[in-house]
């Protein structure tokens, strides 16, 4: 084997490998060095949305490199990553420093690494056990990186103490003041507790338990972390904390900067296996916050051993299109007050950025003599940013929130008209803020602050459509805020249903217009399928906590299905097996789905209105489609597995949608045993093949179900019945 290969411009040491790969994550690395050898970065994210895996995401996203994008550092940096696999992380290192050594057990990673940043000249991979490559290592690194690695520790090392010795090992190849950068899941975070699998085990509650002595990896607590700091002597370090965890970070907060009340709200995302829902994940973290907890369970940590950063928190917006992927931080000035930093994450995001400046030039004069000021904004052309002061204060939403928990309809009322008094000053002045939402304008007693106005335009948006957006936006945020009608307020600015159905297709084309044809995560996550199984569906099993009949309905508002927002409706079947659900549905919902049972089962739709018009005849433009299931007939279904989804699409603009709307649905749903239905999907597919043998099953099984409605469902099938003339056929 030859010592040395180049990849492009980069280089690989095979000095210490083995010639074995001692970690892998099997046969889905092939397909990866395949994507790579044959696409370009900028093709990754329709390659993620298209083949739906947690693999291909959790290694081709570019949202894997924000636990490193953030920090400071200077062109020269020399830098050592540990661990780098299939080089998500290296690419970013490498245009952030002068020179990337790199080290990974894996060749086959190593391969993957070297094709997808093959431009990099200046990276070094490393094949080996880091045992074995590190008395090569030079010992003047400005930074050593440590990205989900620290915690397999007994695996590099092998000793006894191994996280010692490993950080030990590490502060030799350090140039003074230089930096260790350790990501690692925290592990008492609350998914944990919460019904998430401890992440390189798979087992639910492990990490929680203290682990067993043959775990392969091992996380800490913020405690255990900082035990292993003191007994190294190392006192110089700074916690912060990723959210929703360092793999696929969009927030950093640290001890001078925590989460507020209620930000924390993107949490059931479990991509890589099944999990449970044991409780509210929000609702829980709100309390947390509230009584200073947030650090103790954080779901991951990200720790600087070395001097700190000014950088105190940071929020990345790279779910977009280019022209406007940023990161906003918060950062302790030299003065050492904090202020807030716009960066473009993309040279085609810089125009974006720095015509914030223009905008409050605009906004300033706009409403220049009124109740609203404009937070100040300067270019720092050194820095690349737009830095605006920090406004204290709280967020306008929050004081709306206030008045909801205390069930002050009259306060909530009054600061609306507050609003309105206020964004209404000058109003045919030809600049407005689109997102002039409750959430970005600052509360401190009689002065209310825009905060962020990123998205000013050079023209008159009328105030009622502004105050439709934000509370649009408002209510879309939490169901909780559900319980206000706005509809008076509607009604008082003069909105028509008709108005407000064109504000609402403007806002799905403003999304668009921000982030392309790019899916969300939490579509990704939808796509992907991964289970979440509620705590009704607990206790010794499945079948005993929940009846088979039971009815779940979902509600996509744009961010995908929520167990935590899912509804049990109070109808039931009745003794013919016939419910009618009357669902209300708000404007903002696109897709709605109705689980019909927990079992196996036929469903046949009887009725089904919108707003009174009929869906059968298409009166209403509905589609309708088994999620899970196979169409028998025009209105019945078959499912041959224990969650049975049918979904509504409610997205056609021929639709009427009104602000609040009604869905019925009269259904008939006869449950079956699994081996029944497995045989009747078989048919439906085979018949799909042009098997004529099998099409005569499905006409009588569609002409029995036909004939059963006739009888005006006077009696169930009988599942022997059924499963006796699956098989005479």
């Amino acid at each position: 084997m030859q010592e040395q290969i180049k990849i492009g411009s980069v280089t690989l040491n095979f000095k210490h490998y083995s010639g074995v790969d001692l970690y892998s994550d099997g046969a889905i690395e092939n397909d990866l060095l395949e994507i790579v050898k044959n696409h370009t970065k900028d093709e990754y994210q329709k390659i993620i949305e298209e083949r739906a895996s947690w693999p291909i995401l959790y290694h081709l996203s570019d949202q894997r490199a924000n636990i490193v994008e953030w920090i400071p550092m200077s062109k020269d940096a020399k830098v050592l990553e540990v661990g780098s696999g299939c080089g998500a992380i290296t690419g970013m290192l490498s245009s952030k420093a002068g020179q990337v050594v790199s080290c990974d057990l894996s060749r086959r990673r190593s391969e993957i690494n070297a094709t997808r940043n093959k431009d990099c000249d200046n990276v070094t991979i490393h094949v080996g056990n880091f045992r074995d490559i590190e008395p090569d290592l030079d010992k003047d690194f400005d930074f050593i990186f440590l990205i989900g690695v620290f915690e397999y520790g007994q695996g590099y090392i092998g000793t006894e103490n191994p996280y010692e010795k490993f950080l030990l090992m590490l502060k030799r190849h350090l140039k003074k003041d230089g930096r260790i950068v350790i990501a690692i899941e925290n592990r008492l975070g609350l998914k944990y507790f919460a019904g998430c699998t401890e992440d390189h085990l798979g087992t639910y509650f492990s990490g929680i338990e203290g682990y067993t002595a043959d775990s392969v990896a091992k996380t800490f607590t913020r405690g255990g972390l900082i035990n292993i700091f003191k007994r190294c002597r190392i006192n110089d370090y700074h916690f912060y904390y990723p959210y929703p965890d360092y793999k696929l970070m969009t927030l950093l907060h640290s001890d001078s900067y925590l989460p507020k009340f209620g930000e924390l709200q993107d949490n059931v995302r479990n991509f890589d296996r099944d999990r449970l829902v044991l409780f509210n994940e929000k609702h829980a973290y709100e309390d947390l916050v509230k009584d200073g907890l947030y650090p103790e369970f954080a779901n991951s940590f990200e720790v600087i051993i070395g001097p700190g950063f000014d950088t105190i928190y940071s929020k990345y917006s790279n779910d977009r299109v280019d022209e406007f992927k940023i990161r906003t931080d918060i950062a302790i000035g030299r003065n050492g007050r904090k202020v807030i930093k716009k960066f473009p994450l993309t040279e085609a995001a810089r125009e974006h950025v720095y015509s914030i400046r223009d905008a409050y030039a605009g906004l300033r004069e706009k409403y220049h003599g009124g109740d609203l000021e404009i937070n100040d904004c300067q270019i720092d052309e050194n820095e690349g940013c737009a830095i605006f002061s920090f406004v204290n204060g709280v967020p306008l939403a929050s004081v709306l929130d206030e008045c909801i928990d205390k069930d002050d309809m009259e306060g909530f009322n009054a600061l609306i008209a507050e609003y309105v008094k206020r964004i209404r000053h000058n109003e045919d002045y030809p600049v407005s803020d689109y997102d002039l939402i409750f959430s970005n304008i600052m509360v401190n007693g009689p002065i209310w602050t825009i905060i962020d106005y990123e998205w000013t335009y050079g023209k008159c948006i009328p105030v009622k459509e502004q105050v439709w957006r934000a509370l649009y936006c408002y209510r879309l945020e939490d169901r909780k805020r559900e319980k206000f009608d706005p509809k008076p307020i509607y009604k008082k600015l003069g909105l028509s249903e008709k108005e407000m159905k064109v504000l609402l297709e403007e806002e799905y084309a403003f999304q668009k217009y921000v982030t392309g044809n790019r899916k969300s995560m939490v579509e990704i996550w939808k796509d992907i399928g991964r289970k979440i199984i509620v705590p009704k569906e607990l206790a010794m099993n499945p079948e005993a906590a929940r009846a088979a009949d039971c009815i779940q309905i979902y509600l996509d508002e744009g961010e995908g299905y929520s167990e935590d927002d899912s509804i049990f409706p109070e109808e039931q079947y009745d003794e013919k097996n016939t419910v009618t659900l009357t669902i209300d549905v708000p404007s903002s919902c696109k897709m709605l789905r109705v689980d019909p049972a927990f079992s196996p089962c036929l469903v046949t739709i009887l009725d089904a209105t919108w707003n009174g018009k009929s869906v059968e005849d298409g009166t209403a433009d509905i589609s309708v489609e088994p999620g899970n299931g196979e169409w028998l007939s025009d209105d019945s279904f078959v499912f041959n597995t224990d969650d049975p989804s049918i979904e509504f699409d409610l997205s056609s603009n021929r639709l009427s949608v009104k602000e609040n709307n009604v869905l019925v649905l009269k259904l008939l749903t006869t449950l079956v045993p699994k081996n029944a239905a497995d045989a009747v999907v078989a048919s439906v597919k085979a018949n799909d093949e042009g098997n004529k043998e099998k099409v005569s099953i499905i006409r009588k099984i569609g002409r029995k179900l036909k004939n059963k409605r006739k009888e005006r469902r006077e009696e169930d099938y009988d599942y022997e019945d059924l499963d006796d003339y699956i098989d005479e056929e």
